[in-house]
């Protein structure tokens, strides 16, 4: 039984899907966990063929359906999307948070061990429907957790984690 990991792909004309891809090329990342995009196969497609790459992965409806041994992709967005890389737009931004939402639902409903996330862009998801500052504050509201949400940056040499979020450093500072 190996963990279940969900991954957001962020926001659609960011480096979500390069990061993802990449990282999935190498088979030995599947055999270390379930991986389970909640993307666009559209989306991917491009990204794929874009970067000359090779990455394969399965469409499934629903985390229930992920096989071990490949990278798996909740279909959260059917239509055709308009991919600007590097542009952040209003459609960008809903297919983030369509993807963020459908993680944390399915993590709610223990299809699911943890959440991954890709970057999002902050303007481009800003809405009613998302009046974060970003993942973290996202996090706490869903879960009830205000303040003991942390945010961890891990590489294979460190692990930080962040002792504040979205505080410019001028306001951190104390004379």
């Amino acid at each position: 039984d190996k963990i279940r990991i969900g991954i957001t792909h962020g926001d659609l004309n960011g480096v979500g899907y390069e990061i993802i891809l990449k990282a999935f090329a190498d088979a030995e990342m599947c055999n270390m966990c379930v991986p389970i995009v909640y993307g666009s196969p559209r989306a991917a497609i491009y990204y794929r063929k874009n970067l000359n790459l090779t990455t394969n992965f399965k469409s499934v409806s629903s985390a229930s359906d992920a096989e071990a041994g490949m990278l798996n992709m909740v279909v959260c967005i059917e239509d055709e999307v308009k991919i600007d890389v590097g542009q952040p737009t209003e459609e960008s931004g809903k297919a983030a948070l369509v993807s963020l939402q459908r993680a944390v639902a399915d993590y709610k409903a223990g299809l699911i061990d943890a959440i991954v996330t890709a970057p999002i862009s902050k303007q481009s998801i800003h809405s009613d429907a998302f009046p974060f500052n970003g993942h973290t504050e996202y996090f706490e509201s869903e879960f009830g957790a205000k303040g003991d949400a942390l945010m961890i940056l891990v590489s294979p040499v460190m692990r930080v984690a962040l002792v504040t979020t979205h505080l410019p450093l001028k306001d951190g500072l104390q004379p």
